[in-house]
Formats: C-alpha cells, structure tokens, sequence
C-alpha cells in the first residue's frame, strides 16, 4: 500500500460523485420536461417517436398503467432478442459466420440485457456476430438502463405530489432518457475511447505476425461504441471474454480511469437528479454521503486485503511487495483493479479488469457482499436511487417504532402498505440468492460446473446467484455456467431481481402519490442530519449482514481460515 495506491481509489470514486452532480441536474431537468440546450435538435425526433408510437406523452399514467407499460415493452424486448440470437446464423453483418445460440444460452442471454445485468455465459468474440453485438445487445443496453431511469422518476413525482392520481408516462420516461441523456454522453466516450486506441471496427478479424514469426487471429468489433453505452449505462458485459483487461478495450491506464468513472457516474446522477425533482437536495445528499461511506470503506478494505502477498507465497519465502497479483493485469496493478472492483460490484454493472475468484478469500468476500446489500451504491441508473429510498423509508420506520410517532419521509406519512412492499423489495434477494444456491449446492448436475469443491466452490455458487439476482453480472470465474440449469436458472434470478423490486417502487409510488405532501413539524425526524444517515447505514448493514453472513461463513470466510490453516503447517 501506498499513498499513489489509495489516491488512485479516491480520485476514481471523487470524479465520478463530483460529474454525477451536474449531469444529475441536467437529469432532473429531462424527468421533468424542463427545456435543455439540446431541445432544439431532439424535440422533433422525440415527436416523432411519439406520432409513431401513438403516445401522448402530457398523459400521465397510474401505477398499474406505468407498470404495465414498463413490463410490455421489456417482455417484447425479450422476444425480439431472444430471436435475434436464435437466428443470428442467418442474419445479415455476420462475417464470423457465427450459428444461432442453443435456447437455454438464448434465454439467458435475453434475460440478462433486457434486466441490465449483462451476464454472459459464453466468450463474447467466439459466440456473437456483429449484428447481434451492436443491433441487439447494444440497443438494450440503452433502453434497459433507461428502464431503470423511469422508475426514479415516477417514484420523485408521488414524493413531490399533493393528493395526485399519476406517477408519470412511461413512454416519455423512456424516450427522453434514451434521447437526453444516454445517446449524447454515450456519444461523445465512445468518439473519446476510439480515439484512445479501443477498437472500432466492422471486420470480422484482423492478421498479426507474432514475435516468434508465427500467425495470430485477433478478433476485432465495434468495441468503443458499445463499451461506452455498457459502463454509462451500469451494464457491464462486454464484447470480449476478458472484457475490460483485454488490451483491445482497455488498452491504456487512461481509458481505465475514463470507463471506471463511467460506471458510476450516472448512478450518481441518479441520486442528485431525484434530490432536485423532489426538492430535497439536503436529504439525498445525506442517502449520498451514506453511500459513499459504505463504498469507500469497501474499497479500502480491498485495497487492504489484496496488497498482502498470498500466505502460501509468505510460507514459501517467495513473497513480494506488489501484493496479490493472481488473475490481476500487471499494466493495471492493485490499486487500479480493487477500485474498479468496488465500483463495478457497489454499482449494478459487472465489467471486470480483474478476475475476482482469484482474490484473497476476504477480498471475494467483500465484492459479495456489495452486491448483496442491494447493488444501491449508487447502483444501477434510477433502480439504485430508488431501493436506497426504500431503505431511507425501513429506517424511518424503525425510528418511528422507537418514539412512537407515524413515520414520515421526505413530506409523505410512510404507512403499513408502503413498508410492506418496501420489503418485498429487500427480501426478495436473499430468496433468490440463498434459495438458488441451496438447490445448487446438492444437485449433481449443479455441481458439475464447478471448477472448485470445498468453500471456494460454494463461494462460485454464491458469487453467481448474488450477481444474477443484484442484475450486476459480473461472475467468480472457474463456474461453467453455459449449461441448462445455470442459463435457466440465473435467468429466473435476473427476472426475480429486476423486475419485483421494480413493482414494489412503484406500487409504493402508487400509495404515496394520493397522499398530502406535508410541512415538518416538531416531530418529524430529520432525515439529512448524521444520525439519520448512521442509523440508514445500520439497516442496510443489518440486512445484508445477517440474512448473507451464515452464507458467507461457509463460503469465503471458511476459504480464508482453512487458508490459514494449511499454511501452518508448513
């Protein structure tokens, strides 16, 4: 450890909480139909949109209404993907000559996108065409993040109602996401990252002559325009196996830094834009401050645990001073790799620039647990904001069971059905994650993707159900999941993580929406003040931490002892 190493982490996670600020302004600005500088060019395309689509965007929807839309236009997203990658042998732009992928892989692979998780069962430059690169995938990695963005802003307009009947329309949501916000940063990394030397290409390949005189194939694709769209977007799978340590997208410790920062950054927008469009600034700036407490001391933990040579190396007397450099690239080093880490699994996005199955015991442990705490920090654009809120209204709940006063947040009373699908929220991921991987861990055929037995091996489990039910993506390598009872089964924890917190946001949007917006009052509890914000801290700890910590014992933290132990003996 050093203090280049831990200003590294800092700048990473300081740049991209500090452009959150201003992006989320202009964010807030496009939920709420406020003019921006880009009207004069997008208005027409957006009427557009609306005229072919049949859409009057000034009617506003009910919670039902809005859910129904939201679940139409990904089921159909689904469809069309699925057959995309069915078909994608006789689809046009194939110069790999790829065939069609089996269902199982097609099931799951749809899934993944249209939820933003991004998982890939498969090596993405040995199994997908161009077409399928840029016209499916691509395109859902802008309009499942915007998804995302829909739900913070109905959920923003039931706050800042007073006795109203809508929560917004979903189509304009979405539209003017994709349109405002996504397309034009995307836009402009993508053109910024070409020229970084990511590649950009429409070539099936391209012919190296290797050191030694022989020949290499080098896979090539339009990488530059789906990397940015797949980190902007919190997405994460990439084109590559490897993705962000393969040298053709992440060649340079600049373009490490740019793709690190836009993992975040729109999550972070997210939290601004909703303070603005609720008129709370004070009181999401203290969900901001909680976040980044938790993130940085997660980052800081990695960093801690992965600069420690590996005991076996310490045992052999062959350790060195660089740390634990198992599955990490050395052009990138510790500092580089554990920031992304805690970026990628505090975010719902699942890009890599290192393997995690191959950190220390602890360090997978903590790139767990972030995920498990509810992928809020800041986690995926608009869906991150909007769980945190929920936790925001768990915390005033217990605070109001303490004094004996009817809780309340952010002006709304905060009653039995808003808490009651608060934790349908939170308790559907430890159903997912714990009840996915109790069948797995006794089922032969399971079992059989594994490369580990033992604790390692429970933690693959684990590390899977963890990242397919948080919608991160992200994978503990050694798991061969591109068989039936993985691709179904991740698909079904994707659904379950996406889609039924989704629900409950806005059914509690719903219920808060026909409420009065009421004034503070001497027994209101501030909700911006650092009691709030430790007592918020404590609740998310308290539920990630017993309903996973069991889980854990047995898996990575029983790896770290046993560990321990057989170096001992030596």
């Amino acid at each position: 450890m050093n203090i280049q190493g831990w200003a590294e982490i800092a700048l990473t996670l300081g740049l991209a909480v500090m452009l959150g600020w201003p992006i989320g302004i202009y964010m807030s600005r496009v939920w709420n139909g406020e003019r921006t500088w880009l009207d004069p060019v997008l208005r027409p395309v957006e009427g557009l949109f609306y005229r072919a689509a049949g859409v009057d965007p000034t009617r506003s929807q009910g919670w039902l209404g809005y859910a129904g839309a939201l679940l139409a236009f990904n089921l159909t997203g689904f469809v069309l993907l699925y057959a995309m990658l069915r078909l994608q042998g006789v689809l046009p732009m194939n110069p790999q000559g790829f065939d069609g992928v089996s269902p199982h892989l097609a099931f799951n692979t749809a899934v993944s996108f249209v939820t933003n998780t991004n998982w890939q069962s498969y090596g993405g430059e040995t199994t997908l065409s161009t077409f399928t690169q840029m016209v499916g995938l691509t395109v859902q990695n802008f309009v499942s993040a915007a998804t995302g963005a829909t739900i913070a802003a109905a959920l923003a307009r039931a706050f800042i109602a007073n006795r109203g009947e809508g929560v917004g329309n979903f189509w304009a949501d979405l539209t003017r996401t994709s349109l405002y916000v996504l397309l034009p940063i995307a836009f402009i990394v993508a053109v910024v990252l070409a020229g970084l030397g990511v590649v950009q290409s429409l070539a099936a390949s391209a012919q190296a002559t290797t050191l030694e005189g022989g020949s290499q194939t080098i896979s090539l694709f339009p990488t530059a325009s789906q990397l940015a769209i797949k980190q902007l977007g919190i997405n994460g799978g990439g084109v590559f196996n490897v993705n962000s340590a393969h040298p053709l997208e992440n060649p340079t410790p600049l373009t490490t830094l740019i793709t690190a920062i836009s993992i975040n950054v729109l999550g972070w927008a997210a939290f601004f834009a909703f303070g603005r469009s609720v008129l709370a600034k004070k009181d999401v700036r203290a969900l901001v401050i909680a976040a980044i407490l938790l993130l940085g001391a997660a980052g800081s933990a990695l960093y801690v645990i992965e600069s420690q040579p590996a005991p076996a190396l310490v045992a052999a007397g062959v350790e060195t001073s660089v740390g634990n450099m198992e599955g990490k690239e050395v052009r990138f080093g510790v500092p580089a790799s554990v920031a992304w880490a805690a970026q990628t699994t505090g975010a719902s996005n699942g890009s890599v620039n290192s393997m995690h199955a191959s950190y220390m015991p602890l360090g997978g442990a903590v790139t767990m647990f972030l995920m498990q705490l509810g992928e809020i920090l800041p986690g995926g654009i608009g869906s991150g904001i909007a769980v945190m809120v929920l936790m925001a209204m768990l915390a005033v709940f217990v605070a109001g069971l303490m004094v004996g006063r009817t809780p309340e947040y952010l002006g709304k009373k905060i009653e039995a059905r808003e808490i009651q699908f608060a934790m349908l929220s939170v308790l559907v991921v430890p159903l997912s994650v714990l009840g996915f991987s109790a069948v797995a861990a006794v089922l032969p055929e399971a079992l059989a993707g594994l490369l580990n037995k033992g604790p390692h091996g429970l933690s693959e489990v684990l590390y899977a159900y963890t990242s397919a039910t948080g919608n991160n993506g992200s994978a503990f390598a050694g798991l061969t999941a591109n068989a039936p009872w993985w691709n179904t089964t991740l698909g079904l924890a994707m659904l379950l993580g996406r889609f039924v917190p989704a629900i409950a946001v806005l059914a509690v949007a719903g219920a808060l929406v026909a409420k009065p917006k009421l004034a503070p009052s001497t027994g209101t509890l501030p909700t911006h003040g650092p009691l709030f914000i430790g007592l918020l801290i404590g609740v998310i700890l308290i539920l990630g931490g017993l309903q996973f910590f069991p889980a854990l014992s047995l898996g990575p933290i029983g790896e770290h002892f046993d560990m321990l132990q057989v170096v001992a003996r030596f």
